[in-house]
């Protein structure tokens, strides 16, 4: 999957460190926290956010889950604010979010 920037500057600047790191004049340190600071963050969805993600796209709470390969009982509590999502969830949520349900179909 590729890297997705904040923006094309950022992706032009990724590349040229990314050469730098591969003729060792970045070491790898820098290089993470270079790729922490170019790529698009991931903002805490709240749990209304979650329910209207799911609302706009007309699926239930355990088809929601399906897409996500979640259990419905986790969509669930993430909308009622019991837990929150993270990681590779979190991830999915914010694309399906921004581009629709689609594009993790």
């Amino acid at each position: 999957m590729p890297k997705k920037y904040s923006s094309d500057a950022f992706a032009a600047i990724h590349e040229t460190m990314e050469t730098l790191c591969v003729i060792g004049v970045v070491d790898k340190q820098t290089m993470r926290e270079f790729d922490e600071a170019c790529l698009t963050p991931v903002h805490v969805l709240a749990p209304e956010e979650i329910k209207a993600i799911r609302l706009r796209e007309h699926i239930s709470q355990p088809v929601f889950a399906r897409y996500l390969n979640v259990s419905k009982n986790l969509v669930s509590d993430w909308e009622r604010g019991v837990k929150k999502p993270g990681g590779p969830a979190l991830r999915l949520l914010t694309i399906i979010q921004k581009k629709g349900l689609m594009a993790i179909a």
